[in-house]
């Protein structure tokens, strides 16, 4: 008896537009001056650019 794998349905994630990283603001110094941009990981998707259908 063979199984059918079903595969989840997904749509891409809306912070990271499906890249699975974001781009932060990097603060510097006593006066917290604005230094540029610093690339990391997404926490709404971990990274994969994914989230399920049903989220």
């Amino acid at each position: 008896m063979a199984r059918k794998t079903v595969k989840a349905q997904t749509k891409p994630c809306a912070p990271c537009k499906g890249t699975g990283e974001v781009s932060r603001p990097v603060r510097v110094g006593r006066k917290r001056q604005y230094a540029g941009e610093q690339s990391g990981i997404c926490l709404g998707c971990l990274g994969s650019g994914e989230i399920p259908a049903n989220d």
